[in-house]
């Protein structure tokens, strides 16, 4: 039975829709009773938050394309400037206008003449860019359709909430609309959708719920398990192919795509290497090394530039602020260690325990042991929320501190010995009671 009903568009248009934006039926929904129908006023505007890939920019595009309503859609990120922002709009418009089309764009150098050209409706995409533009941008977005007298919608897509946009001022309260993340179980129905036509259903269905058991804890952004999915699918199938095991016996196709997946944990982000040298990389004889000096409760799987991330914050708590050159900057010169201590200093770092320590210091010592080893393009601030998630740091005192937060690190020494050995880091060459 269809989900999505609406008087202005025909059932076999709404069903196409459905199948293309599962799992967010609710908030097609809420969107088609928003909008009307086309000879109907529109709210306003409408401002849809929520975390990254959780279908915004998607669910958007596939529903404005599918029932045909003429729209604008601009990247915020793109045009960084409120007249790059403006003159985009009113070039896609021109683009689809069925007037003809000028050879170069009207200059819009402010709001007014904005107002002045405007013709049809738009979405603005990664929109909390509007908020470092000119102050008046954002509130005359939000009353764009009192403005220009037209019945139009404006839609701002963001990742943040409506409070941190909120000008002091005030302005026009545009229908906030929350996107909320997939869960596993939406997301083992988006992904199964995409299984190859020469297996069934259920055989790609049970390779799609082993993955999610590896990397759901760790990584739920749909673009990047479906990169994972279709990374490692095929061996997945070797031992099918090689005729070792049959569809249903996903006790074996488990064991042999285990190791593989904890490979591929390291790399969960990154793309520091091509899906073709990942291959390549696949078949090499050798097993990941075992991380030694771990029980069962205490592994931990953890992408490549987490570990470096937790490595850098154990550095950080246990050695001395004023060791840093000592270890981390390059042509220091031979210092001994007496010439660090203290009369009184006797007493080990380890024993004292963990000391608090401010971002900036934990990513300049990151950059220092990464070297050359990773390309500084993963989502730093994303890591280390997910390393305090997992309790692996902790955030000391308030967040309203003016310097920024400060940082502990909760893991043992032979936890993070075992982490740095499967990253061939020698962590105790960097440890300032061991030298």
């Amino acid at each position: 039975m269809p989900i999505l009903e609406h008087p202005a568009y025909p059932p076999a248009t709404l069903l196409c829709l459905e199948s293309l934006v599962p799992c967010r039926e609710s908030q097609v929904s809420m969107l088609l009773s928003i909008f009307g129908e086309r000879q109907q006023l529109s709210f306003p505007s409408i401002f849809i938050y929520g975390h990254t890939s959780s279908g915004k920019t998607y669910v958007m595009k596939t529903l404005l394309n599918t029932l045909q309503l003429p729209h604008v859609f601009v990247n915020c990120v793109e045009c960084f400037t409120s007249r790059l922002l403006l003159e985009e709009i009113l070039i896609q418009l021109q683009n689809h206008s069925s007037e003809t089309r000028r050879a170069s764009p009207v200059p819009c150098d402010t709001f007014n003449d904005f107002v002045r050209l405007f013709k049809q409706a738009l979405v603005l995409d990664r929109a909390e860019q509007l908020r470092e533009m000119e102050a008046n941008i954002l509130p005359a977005f939000l009353r764009l359709q009192e403005l220009t007298d037209r019945n139009v919608t404006v839609i701002l897509l963001s990742e943040i909430v409506w409070e941190m946009f909120r000008p002091n001022t005030g302005c026009f309260e545009p229908f906030i609309l929350y996107f909320p993340d997939y869960s596993i179980g939406h997301l083992q129905k988006i992904l199964s959708q995409n299984h190859p036509p020469e297996y069934s259903a259920d055989f790609y269905s049970a390779y799609i719920n082993i993955l999610l058991g590896v990397f759901y804890m760790v990584c739920r952004d749909l673009k990047e398990l479906q990169h994972l999915a279709a990374l490692n699918f095929s061996k997945y199938c070797e031992p099918v192919v090689r005729k070792e095991a049959k569809e249903r016996d996903t006790r074996k196709l488990w064991k042999n795509i285990e190791p593989h997946l904890k490979k591929a944990m390291q790399t969960v982000y990154l793309r520091e290497i091509s899906s073709s040298q990942w291959e390549r990389l696949q078949c090499e004889e050798g097993e990941l090394g075992q991380i030694k000096g771990l029980s069962a409760h205490a592994h931990v799987e953890l992408p490549y530039y987490s570990k470096f991330l937790l490595i850098a914050a154990y550095l950080a708590s246990y050695n001395p602020v004023r060791t840093d050159k000592r270890f981390f900057l390059k042509h220091h010169g031979k210092i001994k260690k007496t010439n660090f201590m203290k009369k009184h200093e006797k007493t080990s770092n380890h024993l004292l325990g963990p000391k608090p320590f401010p971002l900036d210091r934990l990513l300049a010592i990151l950059y220092s042991i990464v070297d050359n080893r990773v390309a500084p393009t993963a989502n730093i601030f994303s890591q280390i929320t997910s390393l305090v998630t997992l309790q692996l740091l902790s955030v000391v005192g308030n967040n309203d501190q003016l310097d920024g937060p400060r940082y502990k690190c909760t893991v043992s020494l032979d936890f993070i010995r075992a982490i740095a050995r499967t990253v061939n880091f020698d962590i105790i060459k960097y440890l300032y009671d061991f030298l």
